[in-house]
């Protein structure tokens, strides 16, 4: 069973009882499991469970002055939470730590968000949401909400789903130039100079601009660097590229290897420059057939974002 299955079922069975015993929170309470681990994003597998995997959810509380609840409440829900079965399904939990000193357990909503983007409702400006680490937003909306009556933590994940378009697309436009300059000016240049192990610093920086190009052409935040390929596989647009981008990852830089390699990172660069054409034509900013290279399509897409502001930042503002 995965992770987030068990945490739903441990709350359906365990924690959904427990909480009768506090009728005076019914509705001011969420439940669920999201945040950091594989299982909030549902790549646990047997080697993942050798740390941190164990039955439990969250309960996100509001603990601001607004919304207090007194320490003796506080104290009796954590004593309530701690006292839930210690084996369920066959797996064992862990000794709980207060006041989500963990991954699970009695959580203060501000607390969780802030610790995920720095802020306790989700709000962000737009200087937040390029400086915040997509893999932390992307902890912010992984897992699920299994019971929100007030729909306060929904909302707040609602908010943080996806970056603004302006800033999708400064984030876009900063890795397409990345792209351009890593793999097709620089990769072989280096290799001109016989420096094979910088030149595949230059392959894995390429890497890296166009993984992170693809997450946002599909509109998701990319996860932390251990899951990238798990997600990446999953997307409904040029997933495929996994298996090219592994081959830059893995190959040798000899003269034979690196000419497949440029020709390999030409291919990814034409097919990302496909989407990001389609892009531009939908939102009637810029002509595909004026994007010739990475590099044009960058200024392309800058040069169509509506905040006047952002527009003007350096081109790599958002990477």
């Amino acid at each position: 069973m995965k992770g987030l299955e068990l945490a739903r079922r441990y709350w359906e069975e365990c924690g959904r009882p427990m909480l009768a015993e506090f009728p005076e929170l019914a509705d001011k309470f969420a439940a669920g499991l999201c945040g950091s681990g594989s299982e909030c994003f549902g790549y646990d597998d047997d080697v993942s469970r050798d740390h941190d995997f164990e039955p439990g959810f969250l309960l996100f509380l509001s603990l601001d002055a607004e919304k207090s609840i007194d320490r003796r409440t506080l104290f009796r829900l954590e004593r309530a939470y701690d006292g839930l079965p210690k084996e369920f399904c066959g797996v064992k939990r862990e000794r709980m730590i207060p006041t989500g000193g963990r991954r699970h357990g009695v959580m203060d909503t501000g607390a969780f968000f802030r610790s995920k983007c720095g802020s306790p409702d989700g709000k962000l400006t737009t200087a937040d949401w390029l400086r915040v680490p997509e893999e932390s937003l992307a902890e912010a909306v992984n897992g699920a909400i299994f019971y929100d009556p007030s729909g306060e933590v929904t909302a707040i994940r609602a908010r943080l789903s996806f970056y603004p378009e302006d800033v999708r697309r400064k984030k876009l436009a900063g890795n397409l130039l990345l792209m351009h300059q890593a793999g097709l000016y620089n990769y072989p240049r280096i290799l001109r100079h016989g420096e094979e192990a910088s030149a595949q610093l230059a392959a894995v920086q390429f890497v890296e601009a166009s993984m992170r190009a693809v997450f946002l052409l599909n509109r998701r935040y990319r996860p932390f660097y251990k899951w990238a390929f798990r997600a990446l596989r999953e997307l409904p647009l040029l997933g495929e590229l996994a298996d090219s981008f592994a081959y830059l990852l893995t190959s040798e830089n000899d003269l034979q290897s690196s000419r497949v390699k440029s020709a390999v990172m030409e291919d990814v660069c034409a097919l990302i420059l496909g989407k990001t054409g389609e892009l531009l034509e939908g939102q009637n900013r810029q002509k595909p057939d004026a994007l010739s290279d990475p590099e044009s399509a960058a200024y392309a897409l800058n040069a169509g974002i509506a905040d006047e502001e952002l527009r003007n930042l350096h081109i790599l503002a958002g990477v």
